[in-house]
């Protein structure tokens, strides 16, 4: 096992973001990751010590030292404040989000072999927030899709699929109706797909693919699309397999890494102790199989499923009774020997 330490940014958010927050640290700690955290804050913890949600010693934190680890945050509603979510990806360039969904054992959900990946562009479409008013009640929001970020995206999601075993990539879309800013994306992923001949590609309407998704989601393999189809997809597929709080999250750019879990905030259970940490362990998984430590993440995620295949200490989502500590604690134990030591 590596002796390598390594320098994270730690945004811990707020609602039950401290508290899974909390657990992950606690399990890579106990897994053998070296880790110097560079505590940070943003939203509404943030705006309550300096006045504003998103200080800028935080994109300088993530910019020093490339990888954050990033529990939920809430943007607060009807304020007239941007998603802070979208505002980390934009300034610093996190063009594609990452979710891979996969079943774990003992959770009930549609499906028990779901094991596919979402990658979502992060920087444009409809989430690029050109919108106005062009006459009192009509209002434009303009969808801006460009060659660049559609090919990058799709480079992103057949190197992912290359390195990492995977064999179909499927463009996800509306050309059908958006011809020309859908059409231009197909057009980029095509031109991509020509690169990857070893790789199986194929094209779905985003509204046919969502129907199969949820009937036979071992159809699918790796998804790429658009902004807007990514979000409302990476919630469907966790639904597959038992919530959002089974899901973890990436968003990559060239230059920074943010890691975070796919569910939200969840502000009426902070404080109870009854969040599940999964998706936020799993992703410090993912956030160490970034970092080159393979032997740390799989014995985080072997110790995670091992955790589930007991059975005895879920959290109460699930339909048991354990805290967001003891189902931790359970996940420690699970440790591989050697690993934790």
């Amino acid at each position: 096992m590596s002796s390598a330490t390594y320098s994270v940014t730690l945004i811990e958010g707020d609602g039950i973001g401290p508290e899974v927050a909390e657990s992950a640290v606690r399990v890579l700690k106990a897994a053998g990751a070296r880790i110097d955290w560079d505590r940070q804050e943003i939203g509404i913890p943030a705006r309550e010590k300096h006045g504003v949600l998103l200080p800028g010693p935080v994109l300088a934190s993530i910019q020093n030292n490339g990888v954050a680890l990033k529990g939920p945050v809430t943007t607060p509603s009807a304020e007239g404040y941007p998603s802070l979510n979208v505002t980390l990806r934009k300034s610093l360039d996190l063009f594609a989000c990452l979710r891979p969904v996969k079943s774990l054992p003992g959770v009930q959900s549609l499906h028990a072999d779901v094991d596919l990946v979402v990658v979502r562009e992060n920087t444009e479409d409809l989430y690029a927030g050109v919108e106005h008013e062009v006459v009192p009640g009509i209002v434009q929001s303009v969808k801006v899709v460009t060659r660049a970020a559609s090919t990058r995206i799709a480079q992103f999601a057949f190197e992912y699929a290359a390195a990492n075993g995977r064999e179909l990539v499927t463009a996800v879309h509306k050309a059908n109706i958006m011809k020309l800013s859908d059409g231009l994306f197909l057009e980029c992923c095509r031109e991509v797909a020509a690169q990857y001949p070893k790789i199986q590609y194929r094209e779905m309407i985003v509204d046919a693919a969502c129907q199969h998704l949820v009937l036979n989601p071992g159809r699918f393999d790796v998804l790429v699309m658009e902004n807007l189809y990514g979000d409302i997809v990476s919630d469907l597929t966790a639904g597959l397999v038992g919530g959002l709080g089974m899901v973890p999250g990436a968003n990559l750019g060239d230059s920074c890494a943010v890691f975070e879990a796919t569910h939200g905030s969840w502000p009426e259970a902070a404080g109870r102790g009854i969040a599940n940490p999964t998706a936020l362990i799993l992703t410090s998984a993912m956030m160490m199989r970034h970092l080159g430590e393979v032997e740390i993440a799989e014995g985080m995620e072997s110790a995670l499923t091992a955790a589930y295949l007991e059975g005895t200490d879920l959290t109460p989502d699930l339909g048991g009774t354990a805290s967001t500590s003891q189902f931790t604690d359970q996940v420690i134990r699970y440790l591989p020997i050697g690993v934790a030591s």
